[in-house]
């Protein structure tokens, strides 16, 4: 079972593989397994070694029956938790039969399907509420208000509100949908993206205006030229534009500032910084890792009431990816919020 070929197939192996011999113990390990259990646990107890009952009744039966076995393993790293996929193989060998435990990491494919699941819940979600709201003012219109002309107009001004309200979810979805869909094409337009910012607070004055927010521009003059979708950068600073006037508050100023940078070592040369600045109420420390989250909000409500969807600071950073750059959030309670876009210079 340790011959110098079994130790060289297994060390060609690039996914973690134990070997069990007849004897129930750890008989070989390649370099990978070595990694994931540590060298001390051959010539150990394939019990003692490894101590999950899933993976322990796959091994038992292989060995016992030569039947091929899978099962999960879990190990608690570091930052996250590592699913393993394992397969259970029996092996024979002139003192009997042992087995052979291949270890596949399906972490990445696990949480694409959680995140799957959860995007399809939040979703329905998103729906419902609305489409309940909906539901019911027809039944009351068609019923106990049908002749109520004060009433009726009440409820068709929220039946509009709330179709609205998915209008603005399904219009996201789409956008989110078609920004994944091209992020790994880079765009080759180049823009000034001064003159796309000017462009921006012109397009939003209006609402600024109205919810008593002042919008100033400082920083670079340009002109600053960079390769991207100007459509999809104007998406980008439409969305951050708007946020920092709903939560910045009224009689406050927004600012953004366009600062040229020699370098930048994330982006390995020089570019361009966009910085979108509020003085709201600032943003807790524990909600900023997950704000680019689909559907995250850190106030559901506020943000329902705002005309949010919960899509737009990841439709953000889909597009800021597309586009090679970086995109950060700074923020403290009581302090405002500086929400940051870097892009490689043309």
């Amino acid at each position: 079972m340790q011959s110098p070929l079994v130790r060289s197939v297994l060390a060609g192996v690039p996914i973690p593989i134990v070997l069990i011999g007849p004897d129930e113990r750890i008989a070989g390990l390649n370099p990978p397994a070595v990694d994931l259990f540590g060298a001390a646990i051959e010539g150990r107890h394939y019990i003692l070694a490894m101590r999950q009952p899933g993976l322990l009744d796959a091994i038992e039966g292989t060995l016992r029956l030569g039947h091929p076995g899978q099962a999960r393993h879990v190990l608690t790293g570091p930052a996250r938790e590592i699913t393993y996929r394992v397969t259970v193989s029996p092996v024979q060998a002139p003192e009997g039969r042992g087995a052979l435990a291949a270890f596949e990491d399906i972490t990445e494919v696990e949480q694409a399907g959680q995140i799957r699941r959860d995007f399809v819940a939040n979703v329905s979600h998103e729906l419902r509420t609305p489409l309940t709201a909906l539901l019911g003012f027809i039944e009351t219109l068609k019923g106990a208000a049908r002749d109520d002309a004060a009433a009726r107009d009440r409820f068709l001004s929220i039946m509009e509100r709330e179709a609205e309200r998915m209008n603005r979810l399904v219009r996201d979805l789409l956008s989110l949908s078609r920004v994944e869909a091209e992020e790994r094409v880079r765009p080759t337009e180049r823009i000034d993206i001064v003159a796309l910012v000017q462009l921006s607070v012109t397009a939003l004055r209006q609402m600024a205006g109205a919810a008593q927010v002042t919008i100033e521009i400082a920083g670079d003059p340009g002109p600053l030229v960079v390769q991207a979708d100007q459509d999809q950068m104007t998406q980008v600073l439409h969305n951050l534009i708007e946020n920092a006037i709903k939560y910045g508050g009224p009689g406050k100023t927004v600012t953004l500032r366009v600062t040229r940078l020699e370098r930048e070592l994330g982006l390995r040369g020089p570019a361009v910084r966009i910085d979108v600045i509020d003085q709201g109420e600032g943003i807790d420390a524990i909600h900023l890792p997950r704000l680019t989250e689909r559907f995250y909000r850190v106030d559901s409500h506020r943000s329902r009431a705002q005309g949010g969807t919960g899509l737009g600071l990841a439709i953000v950073k889909h597009i800021i990816n597309r586009h090679r750059g970086r995109f950060r959030i700074d923020s403290e309670r009581g302090q405002g919020s500086t929400f940051s876009v870097f892009l490689p210079l043309a």
